[in-house]
């Protein structure tokens, strides 16, 4: 007899009951919040969790790494902390798929012994947990990348990611959400549903590694793993008020995830850290980038980790001191950011401004409604046919962010070979003149449209050149369920393929954020932003900003950012 096929919602409701199953293996057992909540749920862990576990999951991740490696915090005490905070995190913003209690325990209590017996840690991330984000493949368990009908597919081994990072010491505890099809700047599919944000439980906890933004927003991970094509890592980063970053491309291992496309070169996907400190970011970089996984993914580039305690990848001026030029690109020209964003960023500019080591140059767009046209078009050059198979396969709805992305998008088609050649030829176009856009950004070079021969006058005029650009994360704060409609702030870097750093300010959206009323919009995009923004919607909801550097220079976008932090008194305190 042949076996009937199961509803979308009874697989789904197989899920949900998984997971609550291995939320309640936890011991002990994980507190039920109150049913009446706050829209900010970021306060509820300090009435429901002891003392000892808020101490051990707020501590920074560099210092929870220095307790760990010397014995003086266990690996299993962390571990047992992390899954009760995880545990509870999932319950107010419904960011994990499930956890994993018993082989993080396992795991944590080998860490220990090792420790024990050798008088040494496994490694830099000796005894630390991590979370990981579903479709990053774990051996034995689902890769359903936000598709019902990939359900029940099983990971055949651990994705490459994961074996280095476990090599290094880490404890994997616990799977986040992500939305259907990998392509939103949000987190909801159907097995699930929506993903919130902490701090404001009426916004969207960004996408599409929103699992792993609310997650951290709530203190139950300090440092995770994302994917981002157009700006999933910093999306929920900047949200959350978290650190994210997008490295360049071919640095880091990718090999072992589930996603549609796999083998696309078009617009190249990449694996990156959240953290709730930045120098979780720079752990997580430098003990993978320290096992050389070049090695054993060809398509690596052989590029060791290049910034130390020793080493300064910035400029030195004549005093000896470092050196930092800031190109300020708070608005892209097409869609003006809201006014919260615009607070942030004149905030750490008027930091910034008066120290005699930093100098701040106006970066200007250059045709990012190009560039958009461009990477919308590349995305599914198949015209998403493999999506809309693995939707349509389980009967799921479409939801409207899938909607958007796909069957709203005018750039998506079935593209022949010789219309891919011609968008590739676009992309490449657009790369070269960005970048001589850049070069002559604070210079007296020739910019993109003159195809001017640069040779010795561009050697000449390098130290005058921008070092970073700070811009947006995006046209606003964590927006309302289903608004997150621009990419441009994070898919314009995936497109150059320039590493982006999405850092909190410590400020936060309020009621005095005022709309800017006589404002006449430039397009439909922009009316929409526009008209999204009501100052009562945003209220708590973190302002991060973003830090892009050149191709392959993430080490000075990171040192960058420290010394901004230092200068300005990042984070500040919200006023």
């Amino acid at each position: 007899m042949a076996e009937t096929k199961k509803s979308w919602q009874d697989i789904s409701a197989a899920m949900l009951k998984h997971r609550e199953q291995t939320i309640a293996a936890i011991e002990p057992a994980v507190p039920d919040p109150a049913k009446e909540l706050p829209l900010n749920v970021t306060g509820i862990p300090t009435q429901l969790l002891s003392a000892d576990i808020i101490s051990i999951t707020e501590t920074p991740t560099e210092k929870l790494l220095q307790q760990l490696a010397s014995g003086t915090l266990s690996s299993t005490d962390v571990t047992k902390a992390f899954l009760q905070r995880a545990g509870l995190a999932s319950k107010l913003t419904n960011c994990v798929t499930e956890m994993l209690p018993e082989r993080a325990l396992t795991r944590a209590k080998y860490v220990d012994d090792y420790l024990a017996t050798h008088g040494k840690p496994i490694g830099p991330l000796h005894g630390l947990p991590i979370s990981v984000k579903e479709h990053v493949s774990m051996k034995g368990l689902d890769i359903n990348a936000g598709f019902v009908s990939w359900v029940g597919r099983i990971a055949p081994d651990d994705a490459l990611i994961l074996k280095l990072l476990r090599n290094a010491g880490a404890v994997f505890y616990v799977r986040t959400t992500e939305p259907q099809a990998l392509m939103h700047l949000e987190t909801d599919n159907n097995i699930y549903g929506v993903t919130v944000n902490p701090y404001n439980t009426a916004l969207s906890s960004g996408g599409s590694s929103g699992g792993e933004g609310a997650l951290m927003g709530m203190h139950g991970s300090c440092l995770g793993i994302g994917t981002d094509i157009g700006g999933s890592i910093r999306s929920p980063a900047a949200n959350n008020g978290l650190f994210g970053l997008r490295p360049t491309s071919y640095r880091l291992p990718v090999g072992g995830w589930s996603a549609t496309m796999l083998g696309s070169e078009h617009i190249v996907p990449v694996i990156g850290p959240l953290s709730t400190s930045l120098a979780g970011v720079k752990v997580f970089m430098k003990t993978l980038l320290d096992q050389q996984p070049w090695l054993y993914e060809p398509s690596l580039i052989t590029m060791p980790w290049k910034y130390t305690s020793t080493t300064s990848l910035l400029r030195k001026g004549s005093d000896g001191k470092r050196k930092l030029r800031v190109g300020i690109l708070a608005d892209d020209g097409v869609v003006k950011p809201h006014p919260p964003i615009l607070r942030g960023m004149n905030t750490l500019i008027a930091k910034l401004r008066s120290h005699p080591d930093i100098e701040l140059v106006d970066f200007p767009p250059y045709k990012h409604e190009e560039a958009w046209r461009i990477i919308s078009s590349l995305y599914f050059a198949d015209g998403a046919a493999e999506e809309r198979e693995a939707i349509d396969a389980s009967g799921e709805p479409w939801l409207p962010l899938t909607k958007f992305i796909i069957t709203d998008n005018p750039n998506v088609k079935d593209l022949t070979v010789s219309e891919l050649w011609g968008l590739t030829q676009d992309r490449e176009g657009y790369k070269a003149a960005y970048t001589q856009h850049w070069n002559t950004v604070n210079t007296s070079l020739p910019g993109p449209e003159t195809k001017a021969e640069l040779g010795v006058q561009a050697m000449a005029e390098k130290d005058k050149m921008v070092d970073v650009i700070l811009t947006p994360t995006g046209p606003g704060c964590a927006p309302p369920h289903d608004c997150a409609r621009y990419w441009s702030y994070t898919s314009q870097w995936n497109l150059l393929d320039y590493p982006s750093l999405v850092f909190p300010t410590g400020l936060q959206a309020s009621a005095e954020d005022t709309v800017e009323k006589s404002y006449k919009p430039r397009n439909d995009q922009d009316k929409y932003n526009y008209e999204l923004y009501k100052p009562e919607t945003y209220v708590d909801a973190p302002i991060s900003l973003q830090l892009v550097g050149r191709r392959y220079e993430d080490e000075k976008l990171i040192e960058a950012l420290e010394m901004m932090s230092e200068v300005a008194g990042l984070p500040f305190k919200n006023q």
